[in-house]
């Protein structure tokens, strides 16, 4: 298919939860990639103006239990694009997002992909962060959530949607779509914000996302994980 073609039909599904202070940055840097249509934010029961905001850009907008997993199994139910992009409510879209997921499920194999991430200040930076993240999805076949996932959505449909667990749903769901074909990393970078580095350190932050990413792959529950990486929900 042409790039013509595909153009119009990437939806772009956004969990939120009282994100009205980055919300209006990332629809805004949405709405200036031509190739990115439909924009579906799938809302867990905000009480700021999230809600507002994502009505005033145009955007279909779901009221949705406060899940992130659950919250993107239910956006991309509601796609209609032929390529969904799973996007973080703080991670910022390059021009060129639009022309790199069509370049890149252009090639041959390949399902689904990311892109390749940067933080937007120094707090969350960590030397080969590119070869780490390159090494994640070729031979750990995942991609992380604020990376941007992008997929076909009849490929998305066929390992039965997004996973509707409350942690790791984009690893679950890489290992499912890697069963079809190849994960790759799109030419081009999204900016995501390093609040949580910022908010908890950043020794702790990697500690944690370190510990829960080597239980999951030995086998441990996501309603486990939760309570070590949100140990504040457990109390």
């Amino acid at each position: 298919m042409s790039a013509t073609h595909l153009s119009p039909t990437i939806s772009v599904v956004i969990p939120t939860l009282n994100e009205a202070g980055e919300l209006p940055e990332t629809l805004r840097r949405v709405r200036a990639i031509p190739e990115l249509g439909e924009i579906i934010v799938v809302d867990g029961g905000s009480t700021d103006t999230t809600c507002v905001i994502a009505r005033d850009h145009d955007c279909v907008l779901i009221e949705s239990k406060p899940s992130r997993g659950h919250q993107l199994r239910l956006g991309a139910e509601q796609a209609t694009g032929e390529i969904v992009l799973l996007l973080h409510a703080d991670t910022w879209l390059p021009e060129n997002a639009g022309s790199a997921i069509i370049e890149c499920l252009g090639k041959p194999l390949v399902v689904a992909g990311g892109f390749h991430k940067t933080f937007r200040d120094k707090r969350g930076y960590i030397p080969f962060s590119r070869l780490r993240l390159a090494f994640f999805c070729r031979a750990l076949k995942s991609i992380y959530g604020d990376q941007g996932i992008f997929v076909r959505r009849e490929t998305l449909e066929a390992v039965g949607g997004v996973p509707g667990i409350p942690l790791m749903e984009e690893f679950e769901l890489c290992k499912k779509l890697s069963s079809n074909g190849r994960l790759a990393l799109a030419k081009a970078t999204v900016q995501t914000s390093s609040r949580k580095f910022a908010k908890e350190g950043v020794l702790k932050t990697y500690w944690r996302m370190t510990v829960c990413t080597v239980r999951y792959w030995l086998g441990a529950s996501p309603e486990k994980l939760v309570e070590i990486y949100y140990p504040q929900k457990g109390k």
